[in-house]
């Protein structure tokens, strides 16, 4: 059956060539899917910084107990949004573990260097050098707290050395340092630049003071290691800290590696999910029927004594060798497009530089093997009906199609459509992710509720199209009606195609505008102030009092942005937060408050999105339980409820709460509302410049930033929502190709009954305007369901915005491609001379 299927291939090459771009295309989503998971799962950072420790212990994820589920409580991981610290009495208790020769507490420092304002870099106080280790390359330690030292990376492009001078911003303030001496590892480290101030001056300039960022543990040589490192872990779990070892340093040294990590495999597996589904759809469809229009030599094959399971076994042998082709073109493919996808997540600030595509053999192995098993049980289920019947009946099975599936199918596809309408109900009453995960599994239960019914449905719009078709074409609107209903289980995969495409882009593309819509109405509207004053580097907690000082100046309001940990039904929530100082607040902020006052907000209070509020279960009064940004738990009492939680974050805290807890320790900007018809604009220039970086710019100018920050940040969901619609267009532009294809028999013998050319062009087109019209219907309509719904339970809006160009790209699109996908075929197949026609095979 083998060499016999490899035959079919070879001179069936143009009937195959659909299968084959399906499986093909498919196999290259996948890849990309699963190799931007398995590098997500093999990225460790760079421990370099950490190189001689043995373990280093440090704070960098918070674990929360979830609901008990039978017996076991369910406990939930997530990465802190601000650097963790540890207690620096952590790096005594371990000074004192046996076989311990040092343990060196390590703080780590945002800096700027006015020398190379380009180039990451990081303070540290000296005797973290151990922990590289670093060494020496010229001059002396710092000594003095005018003084650092700078490693190769730094002074290399700046060509700082010893007794050279540069400023340095740390804390909102530009110093002027002497450097001492310059350092080095003795290899290449990647990752960002250092420099290092003397321990007291990097104790003095550390916004979390008695902490220490990290731990490192060096050894004595004689050390039993297995119990040293069991003794270490549990002086750290005892801090509530991690002790990393071996490639793991890296995630200590570098968090932002465990979160480059934990967004690849997030977004890979989601990605990949949707993608498996569709890809699945797509799949199916395809090679059932590519199966079907094949049944006249199946049936021949059963008439001359071909027994079922040669037959069976055929079909699988030649889609098992498509898979295996298509596995050999898309793999390379792939590969490639993950490459690309990498440097474009990279060059938006997702992912960092030395985050590498790793791996990819099990990654392939995984997607070949998944595609092929999708494509031989399709093949199976395809083939059976031919393979069951008995031979002497074979070809006048053949002849005619049974024009609806079973009742096993019809009962699966209105349980379908009912499960889609019941997750309807849970999309509106859930909120955030949860409705966000109930709305995508709406949308693809009545994808698949549709590709079940579509016999029904084919055959029920050919009945209600009949006469709208005779009536716009003619006899011809009388043949094609006549062919939706008798080729009603045929067009399945092709409503099945549209339908997907439609709906999935329609909801998916146009939520990803109404959350970015939202977000910045909701700033534009709330902010009241004109002016804001900004600095690259933040500014100090004092900024904001220097600016009510300021003549003219009505009120103004500090801004200190970060993300907080909240409780929710299934799992906690990292949320966007800010930290104010209410002082006049309510004449530069408007959040809208429901109810409470932000005059109230002080320390151990917090006002909250009405939204968070609902999914947390508080309320006016309550006291809410959360976790600050680096893993610091605090109960706090709410005190007021406001609805703009999109443009202000889901928390507002006083800022005094986040002294200490955030990794700068400064605000991110100050609103300045001055009084009417008073000139403040020069002034408040003076002001901005006594601060590193600082400007003052318009709120609007801030707005128009703000989507711009916002659009990037939704330019990955429609990076991904663009292949897979593409996918899904693709697929059923492939499927009318193989539909159109498999007609010629039939459209040769209308013209040998006598229907002319430009007849049976018309019946094409009429079938082709009753297919597409109820695909987009169907489509749009679920998009409409799936997208109102999922606006209303995420944003609060009755109706969801959609950009009259964004539906005519996505409609106009997916009509043109798939008119151009019929209507080319058929001209090739009508010019063609019928007798011709009648003797060629399917």
């Amino acid at each position: 059956m083998l060499q016999l299927a490899a035959q079919t291939l070879r001179h069936r090459t143009g009937g195959f060539l659909a299968t084959f771009v399906a499986l093909a295309a498919g196999v290259a989503v996948l890849m990309t899917c699963a190799l931007l998971v398995e590098s997500g799962w093999r990225h460790q950072g760079d421990p370099h910084r950490y190189g001689a420790a043995f373990a280093v212990v440090a704070d960098r994820d918070l674990t929360v107990d979830g609901p008990t589920v039978l017996g076991e409580t369910e406990r939930t991981t997530v990465l802190l949004p601000e650097r963790g610290s540890v207690p620096g009495k952590v790096a005594g208790d371990l000074a004192d573990v046996p076989g311990v020769d040092r343990a060196v507490g390590d703080r780590r420092l945002v800096v700027t260097t006015t020398a190379a304002p380009g180039l990451p870099t990081t303070g540290h106080g000296w005797s973290s050098t151990a922990l590289a280790p670093y060494r020496l390359v010229s001059g002396r330690p710092p000594r003095s707290d005018g003084e650092i030292a700078v490693d190769a990376r730094l002074a290399g492009p700046t060509r700082l050395g010893p007794g050279a001078t540069t400023e340095v911003v740390t804390g909102g303030v530009s110093r002027t340092y002497e450097v001492s001496g310059v350092v080095g590892t003795g290899g290449t480290t990647s990752g960002r630049a250092a420099l290092f101030f003397t321990d007291a001056h990097a104790a003095a300039l550390d916004p979390h003071p008695g902490r220490y960022d990290a731990v490192g543990v060096l050894t004595a040589p004689d050390a039993d290691r297995d119990a040293l490192l069991a003794e270490v872990r549990r002086i750290a779990d005892a801090a509530g800290a991690t002790a990393y070892t071996g490639d793991d340093r890296g995630i200590a040294a570098e968090p932002e590696s465990a979160a480059a990590r934990s967004l690849a495999l997030g977004a890979g597996a989601a990605f990949a999910g949707y993608a498996a589904a569709i890809v699945g759809f797509v799949v199916a469809g395809t090679v059932g029927l590519s199966v079907r229009h094949r049944r006249r030599d199946l049936a021949l094959l059963r008439a001359v004594a071909a027994t079922p399971g040669q037959v069976r076994s055929m079909l699988l042998a030649e889609v098992g060798l498509l898979g295996l082709l298509a596995g050999a073109v898309s793999v390379p493919a792939g590969l490639l497009a993950t490459r690309q996808v990498r440097d474009a997540l990279v060059s938006r600030g997702f992912l960092p530089d030395d985050f590498t595509v790793q791996g990819g053999v099990l990654s392939a192995a995984a997607v070949v093997v998944t595609v092929a098993v999708v494509a031989l049980l399709s093949a199976w289920i395809a083939a059976l009906r031919v393979t069951r019947i008995r031979p002497t009946e074979a070809l006048g099975e053949a002849a005619v199609e049974p024009a609806t599936g079973g009742r096993a199918r019809l009962v699966c596809g209105l349980a379908c459509v009912a499960g889609a309408f019941s997750l309807t109900v849970l999309t509106g009453a859930a909120d955030g992710q949860t409705a966000l995960g109930a709305a995508m599994g709406m949308l693809y239960l009545f994808v698949l509720g549709v590709a079940l019914l579509a016999p029904w449905i084919n055959q029920g719009a050919a009945r209600l199209l009949g006469p709208v078709l005779r009536t716009v074409w003619g006899d011809s609107g009388y043949l094609a009606a006549a062919n939706l209903r008798a080729n009603a289980r045929g067009a399945v995969a092709v409503l099945t195609a549209l339908v997907l495409s439609v709906g999935l882009g329609g909801t998916v593309w146009f939520l990803q505008d109404n959350l970015e819509r939202q977000t910045v109405a909701q700033s534009r509207e709330g902010v009241l102030a004109q002016y804001a004053l900004t600095s690259g580097t933040g500014l100090p907690a004092s900024a904001a009092a220097e600016a009510r000082r300021v003549p003219g100046v009505a009120a103004a309001t500090g801004v200190r942005r970060t993300s907080v940990v909240v409780p929710d039904r299934l799992e906690p929530q990292t949320v966007p937060a800010q930290g104010i100082d209410p002082l006049g607040a309510d004449r530069t902020l408007d959040l809208r408050v429901r109810s409470g006052s932000l005059d109230a907000l002080r320390e151990g209070t917090v006002a909250v999105s009405t939204a968070r509020a609902d999914a947390a279960g508080w309320r006016l009064g309550d006291k809410a339980r959360l976790w600050l940004g680096d893993g610091t738990p605090v109960t706090l009492r709410v005190v007021a409820l406001y609805e703009r939680g999109w443009g202000f974050g889901d928390v507002t805290l006083h800022r005094r709460t986040l002294d200490g807890h955030t990794v700068t320790g400064l605000d991110d900007r100050v609103l300045v509302r001055t009084a009417p018809d008073f000139g403040a604009e020069g002034a408040l220039a003076e002001l901005a410049r006594r601060y590193p970086g600082g400007l003052v710019t318009d709120t609007a100018r801030l707005t128009g930033e703000l989507a711009e920050d916002v659009a990037v940040s939704g330019w990955l969901n429609k990076m991904l929502v663009t292949v897979l619609v593409g996918y899904a267009v693709l697929a059923a532009a492939n499927t009318l190709v193989m539909a159109a294809l498999a007609r010629t028999r039939e459209l040769s013998l209308l013209r040998l009954v006598g229907v002319t050319r430009g007849q049976a062009k018309r019946m094409v087109h009429a079938e082709q305007a009753g297919l597409l019209g109820v695909a987009l219907l169907i489509g749009a309509a679920i998009a409409a369901v799936a997208l109102t719904t999922i606006v209303r339970a995420v944003t609060g809006a009755t109706l969801p915005h959609v950009p009259a160009t964004g539906w005519t790209a996505l409609l106009g699109g997916t009509t043109a491609l798939a008119l151009l996908a019929t209507v080319v075929p058929v001209a090739h197949i009508l010019r063609t001379a019928p007798v011709e026609g009648m003797g060629v095979r399917e």
